[in-house]
């Protein structure tokens, strides 16, 4: 029986979360590879592939028209589509530039006006096709994106949590950020990473992005309770991975 083709593309984005996947070494992700066949990965590989794909990751998000076509090809041509990381699932951080129109230049300098660096609002590619499944994070998490493959490969659905980074926090007994006079935005962030940034100190950033139907207000309101915190930093501070996701783009 032939392995299950599995080819990974990249649209608007740093390319992270495909390093990631190449970073693996667990016994794991070895013996995955012994039942798919990884026929296109521009990270790892130079072979392309024009044939049908079983799974097809997209790593980036949608930020140009003209790349609508491509990404309407891969959906033609893969039973399984996976939005790779956050870019591809909501824009992730390239959505800021949603909230600005001075973004080239920042970004770009004198080279700012140049044509092809013009460019739309950046949304998750789901915006331009179907998506079947997502795995989040900026960067993913590898044993998620295990986990999902698995269980496709066993006909079963890949179970995505829709639940706060907070409840990961209780199962690990981690000490709460806001008891340490800390902030954190756990309570609306998407788990799935098993907390380990608040574990070792860190506030949440929710890199996975929000929850469904996250109560951005509350959090805002948590937020703004943190002395010595500048007017407008708690509005800003739950944008960074989630710019999309508040509702309030320009």
């Amino acid at each position: 029986m032939a392995k299950p083709k599995v080819a990974f593309f990249d649209f608007t984005c740093c390319e992270g979360c495909q390093i990631e996947f190449t970073n693996y070494g667990d016994p794991v992700f070895l013996e995955l590879l012994k039942h798919v066949d990884v026929v296109e990965f521009r990270e790892a590989m130079s072979e392309k592939c024009r044939e049908p794909l079983d799974i097809a990751f997209i790593e980036g998000s949608f930020s140009r028209e003209a790349d609508r076509p491509r990404l309407e090809e891969i959906r033609r041509r893969a039973k399984v589509v996976i939005a790779y990381g956050q870019c591809a699932a909501t824009a992730g951080i390239n959505a800021l530039k949603n909230h600005t129109s001075d973004y080239r230049k920042f970004v770009y300098g004198k080279d700012a006006a140049l044509p092809h660096l013009d460019s739309q609002i950046a949304v998750g590619v789901d915006q331009a096709i179907k998506v079947d499944y997502y795995a989040y994070g900026c960067p993913v998490n590898k044993y998620e994106v295990l986990q999902i493959v698995s269980h496709l490969l066993h006909g079963k659905d890949p179970v995505i949590p829709n639940y706060p980074v907070c409840v990961e926090c209780k199962r690990r007994e981690t000490i709460c950020r806001f008891d340490v006079g800390d902030y954190c935005l756990g309570q609306t962030a998407r788990a799935g990473c098993g907390a380990p940034c608040p574990a070792d100190g860190i506030p949440c950033e929710a890199c996975r992005g929000f929850v469904d139907k996250p109560n951005h207000e509350a959090l805002v309101k948590v937020l703004d309770k943190r002395a010595g915190m500048p007017k407008g930093w708690a509005r800003h501070k739950t944008r960074m991975f989630t710019a999309n996701q508040r509702g309030d783009v320009k």
